[in-house]
């Protein structure tokens, strides 16, 4: 029992995040995190010339950002429990013989691709840092690591409320700034609320678990 409390107690202290906080994530340090989901754009289908146009805005972008932010993707194996879950649903509430004879073998089918065909499924993340202490000293952020977590020092950094909502407004201003960049090259973005951060952060620390995708909304 001892062994297990010290052992949890090493891996919280190797997460960096203090908190989520407003759909905000606050690290150890004091520095803050805005995450973005990103849509995705197929240039193999679009003519040389909008594939040219479409990078030349994604360099112009790049070049006029003047912080650093973080491009993420994560790659999961498709999780296609909930569709079968509702294939199963209506195969319960079917009545018609044919009809149940179908959706079986349509089941079947589904289970016995995903297995063979190794499908994955990837979503796109922007990661927007906001590190006072970087801002103060006149520095720009350094390296960092998955998912933009890594922070400038090993000690603890309590936020007052009013100092959380001054640098969320200098966060917030960054991240329209990549918003405006990326919609130029026809990606859409979305920041992550609490609980998708949440959900997120769960699947990174425990890959071996199956979860619901992270949905792109409107």
């Amino acid at each position: 029992m001892a062994d297990q409390k010290v052992s949890a107690k090493a891996t919280q202290e190797f997460v960096p995040i203090k908190e989520v906080r407003e759909g905000v994530v606050v690290l150890k340090d004091g520095s803050l995190r805005t995450i973005l989901m990103a849509s995705s754009i197929n240039l193999a289908l679009k003519s040389q010339e909008e594939q040219e146009a479409v990078i030349a805005q994604f360099q112009n972008f790049l070049n006029s950002v003047e912080f650093t932010v973080q491009f993420f993707i994560e790659s999961r194996d498709l999780d296609i429990r909930p569709y079968i879950a509702l294939l199963e649903e209506r195969l319960a509430e079917e009545v018609d013989d044919l009809m149940k004879l179908q959706i079986r073998e349509y089941i079947t089918f589904i289970r016995d691709f995903v297995e063979r065909a190794n499908i994955m499924s990837k979503n796109f993340f922007i990661v927007v840092p906001y590190d006072p202490a970087l801002i103060e000293r006149g520095g720009r952020s350094g390296p960092l690591t998955a998912l933009g977590l890594g922070g400038n020092s090993g000690k603890s950094s309590t936020l007052t409320d009013e100092q959380f909502e001054q640098y969320r407004s200098q966060l917030e201003q960054r991240v329209g700034i990549v918003e405006q960049g990326l919609i130029r090259t026809g990606v859409r973005v979305v920041p992550l609320g609490t609980e998708e951060l949440i959900e997120l952060f769960y699947k990174l620390f425990n890959p071996g678990e199956l979860e619901k995708p992270v949905a792109l909304t409107k």
